[in-house]
């Protein structure tokens, strides 16, 4: 029975001191687990904070300590699992791992992941960012919710932010001050008046755009957005739709891809892959029912050659 059935297994990523244990500890004391089933805890990085052994007891929860990497094996799940028998699982993963592999490749098939919590120390957020930017983005990149705490009031919230949205758009972002208080309506200064009913962006300015836009679509519902993008086509697309999409780079000069929406257009089809070109469209919102959300959806007024903008790739930080 327990061999087959699907089991649900919520995963806490983060490096080492980042509160990946107290956001356990807390969601525990919140008593979320409190139904009387059993919980198999894998702990593959041992911090300098613990869980009261009474609070796991009381949630029927029980520690395995995992402490390398090649023993975390598809069998020794299985045998895990045969052993304690549980209800679900919860790993906290040490950051240093390949979180991509562990999902892909490493759990049984029927370890469901329905949620995965990315704790960041917005203190040493910098130097990850600087200089483990790759492994960082990674966490996000699989997360649903990203806590950032021991958050001051002059960081810069905003671009953290970003950087999570860049990798993640689905991925909730909250920051978490010192005193236990909790934001995540951060406003973004942006470099256009959103009001405004026509929009001319600055070719330093799509990346702002595209992220707001992408979360916001309804914000432009109508509005008259120019902008430059570069065509881009494929033999899937209708013969009124193309792309004008930027290169972005959301990681590392490795990790450069186009972005863009689709954009309906009559002479879509004459248009040469690879061009610039400058369009004024209108923003019309459709609804995702695979996401249960609205996006963006372009519609073309005018679709003009132009100069490729002096830096063609996006940034987001």
């Amino acid at each position: 029975m327990f061999g087959n059935r699907d089991i649900p297994v919520y995963l806490f990523t983060g490096f080492l001191e980042s509160g990946k244990t107290t956001c356990i500890r807390e969601i525990l004391e919140e008593g979320n687990f409190e139904d009387g089933l059993k919980t198999l805890f894998l702990i593959t990085e041992e911090g300098e904070k613990e869980i009261d052994e009474n609070l796991l007891n009381y949630n029927k929860v029980v520690s395995v300590i995992i402490e390398e990497e090649e023993d975390l094996t598809e069998e020794a799940c299985l045998a895990l699992v045969r052993e304690h028998k549980p209800a679900r699982i919860m790993i906290e993963v040490n950051g240093m791992w390949d979180l991509d592999k562990l999902i892909k490749d490493t759990i049984p098939e029927n370890w469901v992941v329905v949620q995965t919590f990315t704790t960041v120390n917005a203190e040493t957020f910098p130097m990850f960012i600087n200089n483990m930017k790759s492994l960082l983005m990674a966490h996000f990149q699989q997360s649903d919710l990203v806590i950032f705490n021991r958050c001051t009031t002059d960081m810069d919230k905003a671009s953290m932010r970003r950087n999570v949205k860049a990798i993640n758009r689905r991925a909730q972002v909250l920051f978490e001050s010192e005193d236990g208080s909790v934001e995540s309506n951060i406003e973004e200064e942006l470099p256009f008046d959103v009001t405004a009913d026509e929009i001319k962006l600055e070719d330093d300015d799509f990346g702002l755009w595209y992220l707001d836009v992408s979360e916001h679509p309804e914000k432009y519902e109508e509005k008259t957005i120019t902008f430059k993008g570069q065509v881009y086509r494929n033999a899937t697309f209708p013969a009124d739709a193309f792309v004008p999409a930027r290169a972005a780079m959301t990681c590392c000069a490795d990790d450069i891809a186009k972005i863009g929406f689709i954009c309906h257009y009559a002479g879509a089809k004459k248009l040469a892959v690879n061009d610039w070109v400058l369009v004024s469209v209108k923003v019309k919102p459709e609804f995702s029912r695979k996401n249960q959300s609205l996006y963006p959806v372009l519609w073309a007024d005018k679709v003009e050659p132009a100069k490729p903008p002096e830096e063609e790739v996006v940034y987001f930080s």
